[in-house]
């Protein structure tokens, strides 16, 4: 089967996710889309992060269980950081043909991950744009070194069967959801209800 690895904090997860697992699956020609749910992003800070059950049930909110699957793997197989955690996928389910899927954002911090090149070698890779990051990634370090392993977008039914390292940049739709904007937005409605609240009592 062609399996669509999404990895992430998602806290929370967000109509942005499906976006990108939707697309994947019909661009990619995929089977299934896992969201991967992460235990802990070395790269953030635990401050503002929802416990793992709270991030999984928000990422299952948006999955249907079936074609595509929110899964809180990483912490059972007790990896960390994204390279131990392909590997182990790789060793675990040695007939699945796996894409790993990231936004433009994640390609251009994409130098500051733990064996960044074991990860692009290790199966090919989709990136989805994001609003405001298209450019900076495609011109910055991680593409400038992978550049001869970049295909054309129009080779993206097939990249689940080619060999790593091989990319594609998927243009197309651009979804500006973020849980960053989500996790503000509760603040601020949670801030207003306690204003609410301090009125009537006055």
């Amino acid at each position: 089967m062609r399996i669509g690895l999404l990895g992430g904090s998602f806290n929370p997860a967000h109509d942005g996710h499906r976006h990108v697992a939707l697309q994947a699956m019909r661009r990619l020609r995929l089977g299934q889309v896992w969201l991967l749910v992460s235990p802990g992003n070395p790269l953030k800070h635990d401050g503002g992060m929802a416990p793992l059950a709270a991030r999984l049930a928000s990422a299952r909110a948006i999955a249907d269980g079936r074609r595509i699957v929110a899964t809180d793997i990483e912490a059972r197989l007790g990896t960390r950081y994204t390279a131990d955690t392909l590997r182990a996928l790789c060793r675990r389910f040695p007939r699945a043909r796996f894409v790993w899927l990231m936004g433009a954002d994640n390609l251009h911090q994409l130098p500051r991950w733990r064996d960044w090149l074991a990860i692009a070698r290790s199966m090919p890779f989709a990136v989805h744009p994001r609003p405001s990051y298209n450019p900076r990634a495609l011109a910055g370090q991680a593409a400038h070194r992978l550049h001869a392993a970049r295909r054309p977008a129009r080779q993206a039914a097939s990249l689940a069967g080619q060999p790593a390292p091989a990319w594609i940049f998927l243009p197309g739709l651009q979804h500006a959801a973020s849980a960053t904007a989500l996790r503000a937005a509760r603040r601020q409605e949670r801030r207003q209800a306690r204003g609410r609240h301090e009125q009537k009592r006055d």
